[in-house]
């Protein structure tokens, strides 16, 4: 059963098809989540007539009541000339003390102070934050005064889905399988998770975490075009994000004056855009007081202590390549003056590694159901008031050299990981690890940068890893570092001689080989065939590899570069052969017929014999040599990403693609 079909069968009414919302959309300026509120009523089914007929009438809605800034004053003569119309704009509302009334901000309108009835606001406390989008009916009434506005709220309601049962959602989440529900989720937020690994699925998923969470503190850096600020304007109600990442103590905290509380009050996650700039100016006073709220959840304004759980995202963008920080300088480098603080890193729970996110392209998005945002952000929120932090305890236990202010960041990462994922709580010992060394990873690259910033963090030894109930320990490394800071072998010096004549060591023998396991990780570049198993390639003339699945253009291309590199390898003059052994079906057959026999051809004018048999037996994957080495791949030769496309160097580059991943084990045969 399709994820789809299982989406409308567990979720009637609460999913939809995640391209309607681009053929709504237009060029209007209005929030994913406020179309998908509208599809959630109209559209809500797979039903194709149905569909066609909510598109219809969602497109209705948004002509006629949708308020744009250029056809304000045409929709307040609409109003005047009817008397009351309906309209959907982002409403603010602030407390005027010298009239004793409240007063409304219309965003798109234009009207400002316009009087709103008492119980609107103490139904709807987020009025009186930066705004909320709201379905209301605006009046307007002739009147004889000048002082006295001719508009009236008549009726209110912010975009908001009802009837949410959190029980239903965790009793249906049984019914999906880990990987079904990672995609479902994929698809919510409109991605298309075929063109995803599972690790690039977990940092997909991972900018969820804060709506989930409270009080964390997340930071992504990385290029441009990844969508890192996207989930945070979009996708839900319960954040705000604010536009070029400057904001003032007032405004975000409390105000002195006015005693009025700021964003941290009213909304779940604040979210800072376009962070990073070394020129961006800043407030050292707001740093001082992020501080203490992000490690303590209150913050003090003049007397008074306040408290609250809004999460604290930061995203912006990097200008130069992860390996020049790594060598030169360090992950926070892009960071304004004030905010590369050691004592304000320091309480930022996980760092997303933006690089490893692709820019998005067409086809990274989907046209397949979701859960209609509104919907899942009304589950994170509610999830807000559990606490999965001891979770993996059942399973694991962190290496006692963490800190408190370490560990305390990984099981909040580990938390809002599993209430994503897992809401039922219920993982197996092998998903808890998938998430906590995803976690561990998360902290140790803040606290790894910390150290080339401060060398006092030097001072207490901390061991990134954790053990299973049997003793054995899970040592975590960040990605990056085991790319492009592996201590590489140093060249012999040159030396000397008497007469000045500079002298070279002689070259060190030769290494023996030995068997060896390795593991690679999602999303790691660097991996090619050569580094991988050349080696153990020279002296075997004879080579036969058992891979079921060598029939889609990407899988012949991983088999031709193979075959690349055993001419590279051989001893020339030496008969060679390569012997395939796969599997394929009607659909693919003759394809791979015509390309067996070129690479048959053009090996053959490099004097290797090449042949191959198909076999409904081949499951395992496997290069056997007559050396005395066997090569089994877990993954068989298929263990890189898609590429963006033929124009993308990586598709002539292995080192450049991303893995998929997988492990290799190399034995003797026999």
């Amino acid at each position: 059963m399709s994820i789809d079909v299982k989406a409308n069968e567990y979720f009637p009414g609460k999913v939809v098809r995640k391209d309607l919302t681009g053929r709504i959309k237009g060029n209007a300026s209005v929030p994913t989540y406020v179309l998908e509120y509208l599809l959630g009523q109209y559209c809500a089914t797979d039903d194709e007539h149905t569909i066609e007929e909510g598109v219809e009438k969602v497109k209705n809605i948004i002509s006629k009541h949708f308020v744009s800034r250029d056809e304000a004053q045409a929709i307040m003569s609409t109003v005047r000339e009817k008397g009351t119309h309906r309209i959907i704009d982002k409403l603010s509302v602030r407390l005027n003390d010298k009239k004793d009334r409240y007063e409304a901000n219309f965003g798109n309108l234009g009207l400002n102070r316009i009087p709103i009835a008492d119980h609107f606001v103490k139904s709807y406390k987020k009025l009186l934050s930066e705004g909320v989008w709201c379905i209301l009916t605006l009046g307007y009434e002739t009147v004889e005064d000048k002082d006295v506005l001719p508009w009236t709220i008549d009726q209110l309601k912010p975009i908001q889905i009802s009837g949410i049962d959190v029980d239903e959602y965790k009793e249906v989440r049984s019914n999906f399988t880990k990987d079904e529900w990672i995609d479902l989720l994929m698809q919510s937020i409109g991605l298309n998770p075929e063109e995803f690994s599972f690790r690039s699925k977990l940092i997909q998923l991972s900018r969820l975490v804060p709506f989930a969470e409270n009080n964390y503190n997340l930071i992504e850096l990385g290029p441009k075009g990844t969508g890192k600020s996207h989930i945070y304007s979009e996708l839900s109600p319960h954040g705000i994000l604010i536009s070029g990442g400057e904001v003032s103590k007032a405004k975000l905290f409390v105000n002195n004056s006015s005693g009025d509380i700021g964003l941290v009050g009213y909304w779940d996650v604040v979210s800072y855009d376009e962070f990073a700039g070394k020129a961006k100016k800043t407030d050292k006073g707001l740093v001082d007081i992020m501080k203490n709220y992000m490690a303590n959840k209150s913050f003090s304004r003049g007397t008074n202590v306040y408290q609250a759980s809004a999460s604290m995202v930061f995203v912006g963008n990097t200008d130069r390549s992860v390996q020049y920080m790594l060598k030169h300088s360090d992950l926070f480098e892009s960071l304004p003056k004030d905010y590369y603080d050691t004592a304000f890193l320091d309480r930022i729970h996980s760092y997303i590694p933006g690089w490893e996110v692709k820019k998005l392209r067409n086809e990274m998005f989907t046209g397949n159901f979701g859960f209609i945002v509104d919907y899942i952000a009304e589950i994170m929120k509610f999830l807000r008031k559990e606490d999965h932090t001891k979770s993996y305890h059942e399973y694991f236990e962190l290496s006692n050299t963490i800190t408190t202010r370490d560990k305390n960041a990984i099981e909040k990462t580990f938390s809002g990981l599993a209430k994503v994922i897992y809401p039922h709580g219920v993982f197996s010992e092998e998903e808890a690890k998938e998430l906590l060394s995803f976690a561990v990873e998360s902290r140790k690259r803040v606290k790894d940068q910390l150290r080339k910033m401060d060398e006092t963090f030097d001072d207490e030894v901390v061991h990134f890893s954790f053990t299973d109930t049997s003793g054995k320990e899970y040592k975590i490394e960040c990605l990056e570092i085991l790319q492009h800071m592996k201590p590489q072998l140093e060249e012999e010096p040159e030396k000397g001689s008497a007469d000045g004549v500079i002298e070279k060591e002689p070259s060190p023998a030769p290494r023996k080989l030995e068997g060896k396991h390795s593991s690679f990780m999602d999303n790691q570049s660097g991996v090619t065939f050569k580094n991988m198993f050349g080696d153990y390639l020279k002296g075997a003339t004879e080579i036969t590899v058992v891979d079921p699945y060598i029939r889609l253009p990407y899988q012949l291309r991983n088999f031709k570069e193979f075959c690349s590199l055993i001419v590279e390898t051989r001893d020339v003059g030496v008969e060679t052969s390569i012997h395939l052994i796969t599997n394929n079906n009607e659909d693919y057959i003759m394809n791979a017929k015509e390309s067996f026999q070129m690479i048959q051809d053009s090996l053959a004018a490099a004097d290797v014999q090449f042949s191959y048999e198909f076999s409904e037996t081949a499951h395992d994957r496997s290069i056997v040599l007559n050396n005395g080495w066997k090569i089994i791949l877990g993954r068989g030769l298929d263990i890189w990403q898609k590429t963006a496309g033929r124009d993308d160097i990586a598709e002539m580059n292995q080192a450049m693609r991303l893995c998929k991943e997988f492990e290799m084990t190399i034995i003797l045969n026999g």
